[in-house]
């Protein structure tokens, strides 16, 4: 297997849809993916797995229920399995998450939110 550099850059400029994580790298048992967020996002938790968020583009908000965490460019916040939590993004935000290949983006709800990530 070839090893090979990923450009965060062009790999951003490859979709423009929201709320769809891309997947752009594997881990061990992890995915490294991308997404491109704006508006709010459904309350959910993860009942096994860390969530790890690190913006590299805006400002994100995770809402829990007796906090809000706001993450800027270059900041990074994992998300404890079982902690509800819902991202809002004011304006467009460009993330980087790494997780298990397990992990569902809406956690443990399932609706129009909910997508399966694809390889970009």
């Amino acid at each position: 297997m070839a090893i090979q550099k990923v450009t965060l850059d062009k790999k951003f400029n490859l979709f423009s849809e929201q709320w769809k994580p891309k997947i752009i790298a594997e881990l061990n048992d992890s995915h490294v993916k991308i997404a491109k967020l704006k508006g709010e996002f459904v309350w959910h938790h993860h009942e096994k797995e860390d969530e790890m968020f690190l913006v590299l583009k805006g400002t994100l908000t995770i809402k829990l229920r007796d906090q809000d965490i706001t993450l800027k460019q270059g900041e990074l916040v994992v998300i404890p399995k079982g902690v509800e939590h819902k991202p809002v993004a004011d304006d467009e935000v460009q993330l980087m998450m790494i997780e298990p290949k397990t992990t569902l983006n809406t956690g443990n709800v399932q609706n129009e939110r909910t997508a399966l990530p694809e390889w970009i």
